[in-house]
């Protein structure tokens, strides 16, 4: 695991070096994967290197968590609270899709989650923006291949280097890496409401699917259950989809 911290590390600097950036900005949440990221984009830039708490209808005891990754890795942070912001963004929505008797009340939950997921790709970007930044994203291995992320969201990032880490390795590299236990051992979820777990929403768990991605056998049931997931998400691990050019010329 020591091997594929330092790989990684040296990774994000040919990275930034590539795309003539300064540094890297990555948002911390509070839980195990951005916990690994910061580590990893602290290590490979000391100075030039930022987290970004984004407090969103948040759970509390997730910013404390993010604090505490802070505090570990002695990362540079700032918080910029999205909460009045996304309330004036989605009221609107939700207003001028009422005014014509079309809200699809089943899809405003999910709705209101991907929103604020997108809105804190947003600031991550005027972030980055200001200082020469490339974004880290955080998305592991099993959440890239069922596509459990928000498009444009957490999926719209420049850098992913736990793309192909299962969350069970993910896990080792925070152990290695030194993260908060707390963090390590807490149960995975987006924070996207009072009670959400990733494990609960998906109807499998990551052992299931980190099992699955090594290509060991699995339940029938939970093969189904990814095998649909990855299917019904290609459209966020591609390009915009495009008419043939030859129509064209």
């Amino acid at each position: 695991m020591k091997e594929k911290i330092d790989y990684l590390v040296s990774w994000l600097q040919e990275k930034v070096k590539e795309a003539n950036a300064n540094g890297l900005v990555v948002g911390i949440s509070g839980g195990i994967d951005s916990a690994v990221v910061a580590n990893l984009v602290k290590r490979a830039f000391p100075e030039n290197s930022l987290g970004v708490i984004m407090p969103c209808k948040s759970i509390s005891k997730d910013r404390e968590d993010a604090l505490r990754v802070i505090e570990n890795c002695g990362i540079d942070y700032m918080e910029i609270d999205l909460t009045n912001t996304h309330g004036l963004i989605f009221t609107e929505i939700e207003k001028a899709i009422r005014e014509k008797n079309q809200l699809n009340e089943e899809t405003t939950k999910l709705n209101d989650a991907n929103t604020r997921a997108r809105l804190r790709m947003t600031t991550l970007y005027a972030v980055a923006g200001n200082y020469g930044y490339l974004v880290a994203g955080t998305d592991n291995a099993a959440e890239w291949y069922t596509g459990y992320f928000t498009k444009f969201g957490d999926g719209g990032v420049d850098l992913v280097p736990l793309v192909h880490l299962t969350k069970t390795e993910v896990r080792q590299m925070a152990i290695e890496l030194g993260v908060p236990e707390s963090v390590v051992n807490k149960p995975p979820s987006a924070g996207l409401w009072e009670g959400q777990t990733d494990e609960n929403e998906m109807g499998t768990s990551y052992a299931m699917i980190d099992a699955f991605l090594k290509g060991n056998e699995i339940p029938a049931e939970d093969r189904a259950i990814i095998e649909r997931m990855h299917k019904r998400t290609e459209h966020k691990r591609s390009m915009a989809a495009a008419p043939k050019k030859e129509k064209f010329l």
